[in-house]
Parts: C-alpha cells; sequence; structure tokens
C-alpha cells in the first residue's frame, strides 16, 4: 500500500510558511493523500512510496490563491458610468443621482438565478485559469430577501459548478434600496430581522459584511447588523475608511471581526484597534485604480503595528472590474510598494487569515486542503512582475 496518493518532485516550494523568504524550498518535494498535504520538504529528504509521482519539470509550486473579498455575481455592467468619471464625476456624484450600486440592484433583481450563475461563471473561470482555489463571493444587490438569497444560491452554485471553494458573505447593508430611501430605520430592521436569517435558515451564509460610509450605513446602522450577525454566530467583516475616516474599522474590532477592506483613510487609531483585536486589513488594490483615488492606505503603519495584510481583486461592476488575481498583485506591488513577496502571502497566506480559513489553507504545510499551483517561472517575484502574462502550469485542488 502506498504512503501518499501523489507526489511531486523536481519543483521548487514557495510554501509561504517558515522564517525564509516565500518559505522556499528550492529542490523540493510534496506529497498528497486524501486531498491534504501529507509531506512537504526537501526532495532530498523525501522517502515513502506514492501511487503516481509527477515530475514537475522544474516548476515553483505556490499555495492555491485565494481572492478574499469579491462581488462576483451581478448583472449587467456599469461602463457608462466609467465614461461618465473619466469626464469628471465622483463615485458619489453617481451614487446620489441614482446610479452606482442601484443601478446594478435593479439588473441584479431582474435576473434568473441560472442566468446570475452564467454571467458570473465565465468572471470566475478566469480567476481560477490564473490560480484560484478559493474566493469570497458578496451578496448585496439584491437588497431584498429573495433576490439576496438568489445572489447567495448562485455563489453556491459557482463552487460546486467550478471545483472552487466558495465563502458565501451576506451584504444586505450595503447600499439602501430605493423603497426604503425615506426609512432607514426600516430596512436595517429587514436586514436584521428578515433577510439575514433567512440566509442562515437555508444555509446560505458564511459571513456577514457592511459598507460603513458616507454613501453607505452609519456606525449605529452596522452595529445593528453585527448585533444581528453575532447573534447567530456568524463571523464579521466590513468595508472600511474607503471614501473618509468614518472609524468602521474601530467598531469593527470591538465585534472581532476577521478584517476591515479598503483602509485608504484608515487613523492610526484603526490601526492600533485592528492590531489589538487579531485583524486582517484587506487592500483592493484594483478599486484604488479604477476611481483613479490619489490617498494611499497607511501601509507601513499597518506594518508597524503587525496587522496582516490581505489584498484582493473586489471584482464589482462598479468600482472594480477586475478578474485578475495576478494583476491584482502586480497593483498591489506597483501601487501600494508592496513587495512581490507581500502580494503572494496577501493572496494566500494573508487573504486565508482574512477568511478565517488559515487553518485550512494559504500555506504549503501538512495537514492543509492539497491546493497548490505549479508555475512556469524562475522565481516567485514573477508572479507579481509580468503584466498580462499567465505562467500557471497546472492548478491543483483537493489533490488532483
Amino acid at each position: 500500500m502506498s504512503d501518499f496518493d501523489t507526489a511531486w518532485i523536481n519543483c521548487h516550494l514557495a510554501t509561504m510558511a517558515g522564517a525564509d523568504p516565500y518559505g522556499a524550498v528550492p529542490d523540493g518535494a510534496l506529497a498528497v493523500k486524501d486531498g491534504r498535504i501529507a509531506w512537504v520538504g526537501r526532495r532530498a529528504d523525501f522517502s515513502g512510496a506514492a501511487a503516481k509521482t509527477v515530475d514537475a519539470g522544474g516548476a515553483w509550486i505556490t499555495p492555491g490563491l485565494i481572492d478574499c473579498h469579491t462581488h462576483l455575481v451581478f448583472a449587467g455592467d456599469r461602463a457608462g458610468e466609467f465614461e461618465l468619471r473619466l469626464k469628471g464625476a465622483s463615485y458619489e456624484d453617481i451614487a446620489k443621482a441614482g446610479g452606482g450600486i442601484v443601478s446594478t440592484v435593479k439588473a441584479t433583481r431582474a435576473a434568473s438565478l441560472d442566468e446570475l450563475v452564467s454571467a458570473a461563471s465565465s468572471r470566475l473561470q478566469q480567476m481560477v485559469s490564473e490560480g484560484v482555489t478559493t474566493v469570497e463571493i458578496k451578496s448585496g444587490y439584491g437588497l431584498e430577501t429573495a433576490a439576496e438569497l438568489r445572489m447567495l444560491e448562485a455563489a453556491t452554485r459557482l463552487g460546486a459548478e467550478n471545483n472552487v471553494d466558495v465563502l458565501r458573505t451576506f451584504l444586505g447593508a450595503h447600499a439602501l434600496p430605493p423603497e426604503f430611501a425615506d426609512d432607514r430605520n426600516g430596512y436595517i430592521d429587514v436586514v436584521c430581522s428578515e433577510m439575514l436569517p433567512a440566509a442562515v435558515e437555508a444555509g446560505l451564509v458564511d459571513a456577514v459584511d457592511a459598507f460603513c460610509e458616507t454613501i453607505g450605513f452609519t456606525l449605529g446602522e452596522v452595529a445593528r447588523v453585527f448585533d444581528a450577525a453575532k447573534a447567530l454566530g456568524l463571523p464579521m467583516k466590513l468595508h472600511a475608511e474607503q471614501l473618509s475616516d468614518s472609524q468602521g474599522t474601530q467598531l469593527a474590532a470591538k465585534y472581532h471581526a476577521l478584517s476591515a477592506d479598503h483602509l485608504e483613510h484608515l487613523s492610526q487609531d484603526g490601526v492600533a484597534a485592528m492590531a489589538a483585536a487579531g485583524m486582517t486589513a484587506v487592500l483592493l488594490p484594483g478599486a484604488f485604480y479604477f476611481l483613479r483615488e490619489t490617498k494611499l492606505p497607511p501601509i507601513e503603519a499597518l506594518r508597524a503595528a503587525g496587522v496582516p495584510i490581505a489584498i484582493a481583486s473586489d471584482c464589482n461592476p462598479g468600482s472594480s472590474p477586475l478578474v485578475s488575481p495576478l494583476l491584482t498583485m502586480n497593483m498591489a506591488c506597483t501601487l501600494f510598494a508592496l513587495t512581490p513577496e507581500d502580494a503572494l502571502a496577501g493572496m494566500t497566506r494573508e487573504a486565508a487569515k482574512a477568511l478565517g480559513i488559515a487553518g485550512d489553507a494559504g500555506t504549503l504545510e501538512v495537514g492543509k486542503r492539497a491546493d497548490f499551483c505549479l508555475w512556469r517561472i524562475s522565481q516567485p517575484a514573477e508572479l507579481s512582475y509580468w503584466i498580462g502574462d499567465n505562467p500557471l502550469a497546472q492548478r491543483i485542488k483537493n489533490g488532483t
């Protein structure tokens, strides 16, 4: 009987674990048993029999990429708003005029489950083709119970049909729907007492998010949503400090949220709160680029405080129509001055922390899911260096 199902040899490993840069193991070997990593280390130290041995041809092996913040499920597009912004309109101007999130809500409400799955599949398949093995998908374009549940059901189907682990985040507090324009409290009531419990009862939600911003929801409104999430035993995350310092991060820290995301206007107090609560910062260079922002997130302050930094595509129709994890990594380096090692960690190890799955994914370590990628590169920095190239040689999900 074989010790392992499959072993990969003649490879270099970027384990993203340990003290060495990239957790690198030159001339390494990796073996899988029952969909889990069963051995990882130097090829010279490898022993045991495998039912199948794969010569990796000198490829680098990294953990599978994790996109920890996306809005992949939606209908329609907002290319027209892109043109308006280029002519001088701001994100806030468009939102106040009835565009922005609300326009996507109209299209998404009108779409069937099959239509939502079909549209999102093409976006997800692009990510998969560049090495994504886990993706977070938010609701938030339904803003009514049936449509929100349909989005979360679409996310569930996308995972099953595309061989990807999908974590589903309920984002009912994304925007105020037109029918509640004069009743903010009434809408939050529906989010907390109807939408979220229905999603939980249907088994369609893994975490809860909210948009805390001048054009989103107030601290008090977000607190109500988080109280409902806490009562249901769900982890939390927050869109925070994207357009202003609304102190949402400090609120999220009080609830021990997994992450705060965007963070361009994050204050030193917010950084300290994140560090004390053990939160992960999720930076979204695609939105920064697409909205032509100029205020950078406080990268050095986050580093100094020891806050883990993840990166994600933020794929969405309004502010980050980005479906390339590799381009996301390049943007994180060129726009935010992350190192290539930071960028790869941000889309593997730190992204796993942002989703609460670090015990199961994000590094090449014994016992974790056998989700990894083989790349035709000579050094890991190439994953962030090339623009428009895809050096993926093979994507392994659960060992196959």
